[in-house]
């Protein structure tokens, strides 16, 4: 069995740490270098939920997309949620390792994995990495379809590959407009709709998309927008990066046991419908 330290070296080989976000908080949180790994866990959010989960799976390593402090902090106290995950991972020898902004340019990325999960054909990078000379890596994917559907169709194609939230999938646009060319791109995608445009896409695939960026996008193009939960895009790329630490453990012999959390960390729980019938002018 491996060390974490040998475990760590194989995950920064994947996402290379200097290719994070200045921004960004990724990295090893927490561990022992010289703890034996056998099993790892794979989820979104490092949030309690997951490490109770992690505990119960008897796992020594989890890996999440999202960092646990993005802003730094100055207290790990118990009394707050976060120093409480770091608290039960301590007490329970499990190591937390970040991946992503660095995941998010990867060859294969967060973005490749939602392109999989919906049985999309990359073409390449939306915006390419200018450090990559072989123009894989990069931030989105451009995709495309073996032919047209209708938006309708690619939105409901969505909405039974990806997990199911409370958010559910939304659509701008013409639902019986044809699409084939798709950009997508895993997490918060609004800031990108430049690339987008100048992609040449049918339709836009992300998360997050605020009321005046879609506003605009849809009175100045007849681009189709596809806004699912920020957790659900970037869900598949746990399995994606647990495969990866598949390979690699037999690979070397390891024996390592992975596991992708199915744990529904979306923040968003529930969704209530409207009853109003009349949607002729402002609320009454």
């Amino acid at each position: 069995m491996p060390r974490l330290s040998e475990v760590i070296a194989a995950l920064d080989a994947l996402w290379p740490p200097e290719r994070a976000e200045s921004w960004d908080a990724v990295g090893t949180v927490c561990g022992d270098p010289d703890a034996d790994i056998t099993r790892v866990l794979f989820a979104v959010d490092p949030v309690q939920e997951i490490a109770d989960e992690a505990v119960k799976l008897g796992a020594q390593l989890i890996v999440t997309h999202h960092p646990l402090y993005l802003r730094g902090t100055t207290t790990v106290a118990a009394s707050t949620f976060r120093g409480r995950v770091v608290h039960t991972l301590i007490k329970q020898d499990i190591a937390l390792h970040v991946a992503h902004t660095n995941a998010d340019t990867a060859d294969p990325g967060v973005s490749d994995a939602l392109a999989g999960a919906l049985d999309l054909r990359i073409v390449g990078p939306l915006v390419p990495d200018p450090a990559d000379p072989h123009g894989r890596r990069g931030l989105g994917r451009v995709c495309e379809l073996d032919h047209p559907v209708p938006l309708r169709e690619f939105a409901a194609r969505a909405a039974a590959r990806l997990p199911a939230t409370a958010q559910g999938i939304r659509v701008a646009g013409d639902p019986d407009a044809l699409v084939r060319r798709i950009a997508v791109s895993g997490g918060s995608g609004d800031s990108l709709f430049d690339q987008v445009r100048a992609s040449g896409v049918d339709v836009f695939l992300t998360a997050d998309l605020r009321h005046h960026p879609v506003s605009d996008a849809v009175h100045h193009s007849a681009l189709g927008l596809v806004d699912a939960a920020h957790w659900a895009t970037e869900w598949p790329w746990c399995t994606q990066a647990a495969a990866q630490l598949d390979e690699i453990s037999e690979r070397n012999g390891w024996g390592l046991r992975t596991h992708v959390s199915r744990t529904v960390t979306d923040p968003w729980t529930a969704h209530a419908a409207s009853t109003r019938t009349d949607h002729s002018g402002a609320p009454n």
